[in-house]
Formats: C-alpha cells, structure tokens, sequence
C-alpha cells in the first residue's frame, strides 16, 4: 500500500472521528433535547442518545428540573407607609421545552425581574399586619401573577414564598411596646377574671358560714393550725374567735349563777328547815 493511500486513510479516520463526535448528542434524563435544522425547530428529543448532522442541526437542551431562584430583597412601602424590606424564594420547573426556547430569549432572568416586581405589587397592596400575619395568602397571589405570566413561556411557577421580612427599628420598638400593652391587658383581665370568681365563691361560703356558725369557729381553728405549722411565736386571734370565748365566759357565769340559785331554793323547800329556836336546860 503506499504512502498516499495510508494518508487517505488516516484522514478518513479522523474525519469520522471529528463527525461522530460533532454528530452524537447524550440527552440525560433530567433534560430534554430540542432540534433545530437550519434554524427552524423539528422535534424534540428524549434523554437518551441523540443523532445529529453536524453543522445542519443543532440541538437545544432545556432541563426539567425544579429551579430554586432567591428572590433578592425589595424595598416595599405597604398599604398603611410602613418601608419594609422583604426578600423571597421562587420554585419553577420548564413544562414546554419549545417555547421556553423560542418565546423567550433568558427565561431565567426574566422570571427574577417578573417576581421582584410581583413581590413589590402584591406586598404593596396589604398592610403591615397582614403582610406579617397573612404571608400564606400573599404567597398565593405572587405565585398566581407569575404563574399567569410564565406559562406563555413554557414555564410553571410551583411554589413563592417570602423568606425574610425586615422591619425598622423604630417599629421594631413600636410593635414591642404594643405586644408589651397587650399581655398587660390580657393579665389584668384574667386578674379581674380571677376577682370575680373568688368574691363568688367567698359569697357562697358566707351564706355556708351564715347557716351553720359552727363552721366559722371549725374555719378559725383549721387557720390558726396552719399558723402552727411554720412554729412561729406570734399567735393570732381572730375576732370571732375572741367574742366567742367572751360570750362563752358569760354563758357560763349565768349557768354558775342559775346553778346556786338552784341549790339555794331547793334548801330552803326541804322538810325540817325551820328556824332552829335555842334550847335552855333548866335546874334538876
């Protein structure tokens, strides 16, 4: 063979190297492929090996994957003039491989620029209360926005939610103070709550007292053992308890007064109990 028909050859290898490597496309799994031949679109191409002619054709591939993009932090004036600043994560995934092509020249780029302002005008339109108490329904309404937008591009937007909200320090301080009031209110309120229930019940055991005085004199006595309890020196009296040893001292200086009485009547109604005349004895 000769030296011309070995060249021959060798550059025949090596443009069928050159071919086969510009010609062989791998689609994996994640992606799919779209072609287009002189510029016009053809099909698509499903993850696997793909064949191309080298040059003619040239073949796009779009990944299916959800796409996580942090939304960078906004300055936004809500519906009341409060300037808060709020950042927030988008979640999206291709569902038309074509026309997220062929719509739209970056489809990544438009879609931060489309949910910064989305972001600004819906948190605009609520107040500062709702935007910190109502970010489930302002989440649902960014998302819906872009969702509306982006499917013209192949797109769908799955998931918004706002990630952080930063406030002033003068309403940080502000917003203290108001959660600071309201527990005050809600302690006095239980306080009074608690008052009222306690005058109830006091009201119930007076009437209890009232019926059997017994059980107020049972009361001190349960009172003055708890004091004992702590062995303390100082032991207390109640002013019951002191009007009742005194009325207990009357009671019984009367019964010792019907007591001798008694006992006197009754001597004196015994039989035999005359006067006792004096006896002379006269002379034997």
């Amino acid at each position: 063979m000769s030296t011309g028909a070995i060249s021959l050859i060798v550059v025949l290898i090596v443009l069928a190297i050159l071919w086969f490597s510009m010609a062989v496309r791998i689609v994996t799994q994640y992606e799919i492929g779209v072609l287009f031949r002189l510029g016009r679109v053809q099909r698509v191409r499903t993850p696997g090996l793909a064949i191309i002619i080298p040059v003619i054709d040239r073949l796009r591939k779009v990944s299916l994957r959800i796409v996580t993009m942090p939304i960078q932090s906004q300055g936004i004036i809500t519906r009341d003039n409060v300037s808060l600043d709020i950042s927030a994560v988008a979640y999206f995934r291709v569902v038309d491989a074509v026309k997220s092509v062929i719509a739209i020249e970056n489809v990544y780029a438009a879609i931060d620029q489309i949910a910064q302002t989305t972001l600004r005008k819906v948190v605009g339109q609520h107040t500062l209360d709702e935007t910190l108490s109502e970010t489930d329904v302002i989440n649902a309404n960014i998302r819906q926005i872009l969702d509306g937008l982006t499917l013209e591009w192949g797109v769908e937007v799955t998931l918004v939610e706002l990630k952080d909200i930063q406030l002033p320090d003068s309403m940080k301080r502000a917003m203290a103070r108001q959660a600071e009031a309201e527990r005050e209110k809600r302690a006095k309120i239980i306080a009074a709550e608690g008052e009222s229930l306690a005058a109830a019940a006091l009201g119930q055991a007076s009437d209890t007292m009232m019926a059997h005085p017994l059980a107020l004199q049972l009361r001190n006595l349960q009172t003055l053992v708890e004091l004992g309890v702590d062995k303390n020196t100082t032991v207390v009296f109640p002013a019951p308890l002191m009007s009742t040893i005194s009325e207990l001292g009357a009671f019984l200086a009367r019964e010792s007064a019907s007591a001798a009485a008694a006992a006197a009547a009754a001597a004196a109604a015994a039989p035999g109990s005359g006067p006792v005349r004096p006896v002379h004895q006269g002379a034997v």
